[in-house]
């Protein structure tokens, strides 16, 4: 049987980890813009995120989307469909960066299936924000029920980004438009899965015991 100090630093350790993802996930957008304007001297906003893939910083893009799905492979929930939702994540997480996006012009399959890993992504990392994350015991604590309202509002805010976008490519020509309105909602969405995560970590309002954090 495990010690009491053992327990206790793989609890930080799994903290850790999900504050790592948390940090990727708010912090990519922009250093991938810092990126492209001081090491590449370019324009540092393109169209959307997955773009960066045809450009200098393709290596820092692909190995953050890589990173989260590690870890959503290793994350362990509390019972199977946890599990499996992180698993399912993380395999849409792979498909982002395995098959990028067209350059220019209408997506070929490949862009569709990229489209789709991305928008799969953000709706499966909503739904475990809001109905995974949020999950409490009897009478659980004032800290508690602040954090399960962070999820579900991070929760909404990426759905909300994701139908925008969706929006967006079903009315506008964004082929032929250089509005960089996805490459902003992408932005928001990102960093409404990074507060959740590092909500999650106990960032954000965290249980004083830590045998109440490693619930949260």
């Amino acid at each position: 049987m495990k010690t009491y100090d053992e327990l206790l630093s793989q609890t930080y350790s799994y903290l850790a980890l999900r504050k790592a993802v948390g940090w990727i996930g708010i912090l990519l957008p922009f250093v991938l813009m810092l990126g492209m304007f001081l090491v590449f001297n370019e324009k540092p906003v393109l169209k959307t995120i997955s773009l960066y893939y045809h450009s200098g910083m393709r290596d820092v893009f692909v190995g953050a989307i890589c990173s989260i799905a590690l870890f959503l492979f290793f994350y362990k929930g509390y019972n199977k469909w946890d599990n499996w939702a992180g698993n399912l994540a993380g395999f849409f997480a792979v498909g982002i960066a395995l098959f990028p996006t067209a350059e220019k012009g209408p997506n070929n399959w490949i862009g569709i299936v990229h489209f789709i890993c991305a928008a799969s992504f953000f709706l499966i990392l909503s739904v475990i924000s809001m109905f995974m994350f949020t999950r409490k015991k009897p009478n659980p604590t004032r800290q508690k029920r602040t954090r399960n309202k962070i999820y579900v509002i991070c929760g909404l805010i990426m759905i909300a980004c994701l139908i925008s976008i969706l929006i967006y490519f079903s009315f506008y020509d964004a082929d032929n438009s250089q509005s960089r309105f996805v490459f902003w909602a992408e932005t928001v969405a990102l960093n409404a899965f990074g507060v959740s995560w590092l909500t999650k970590g106990g960032t954000l309002y965290p249980d004083k015991k830590i045998r109440n954090i490693s619930k949260s």
